[in-house]
């Protein structure tokens, strides 16, 4: 009588823990991109992808994993159909004192936010939505630029 039971709380644990790690890459793009790049700031890096082609009433481009970091995308206000990224790296400049009081306002680095997948230095998941269900996508050939 214990064997079936325990049969059964086996197979409903392994239902419920597996609907919440769902996650798998799309193999269609949700837009059509071109070269997406990044170039490296004064305070760290920001990535660019641009878009020429996108269903704006059906994906709304959300945020992107890169080089172990996540951050959040945002529409350039200045040229039309452009995403970017900014990761904060703390590189900037940083006021070193004895008196910590006077270090007050140096920016603290991104914390590493690993990506839900395993992606190489010149690659990013972006995360997307559509049709209001969260979506991921690699992006690949990420090139640096100045």
């Amino acid at each position: 009588m214990k064997a079936p039971l325990f049969l059964f709380s086996i197979v409903l644990l392994s239902l419920f823990s597996s609907c919440g790690s769902n996650k798998e890459l799309q193999e269609r793009a949700p837009a059509q991109f071109n070269q997406v790049y990044y170039s490296e700031t004064e305070d760290g890096l920001d990535l660019y992808i641009p878009v020429s082609v996108i269903q704006e009433s059906r994906v709304e481009l959300e945020s992107v994993y890169f080089r172990g970091m996540h951050s959040p995308l945002q529409l350039d206000e200045e040229q039309s159909g452009l995403y970017v990224a900014s990761f904060d790296l703390g590189k900037g400049d940083q006021v070193m004192h004895v008196d910590p009081k006077e270090e007050y306002g140096n920016k603290a680095p991104q914390p590493p936010k690993e990506s839900p997948f395993k992606i190489n230095k010149d690659e990013a998941v972006l995360v997307f939505k559509q049709n209001d269900k969260t979506k991921y996508y690699k992006l690949t050939g990420i090139e640096e630029r100045n």
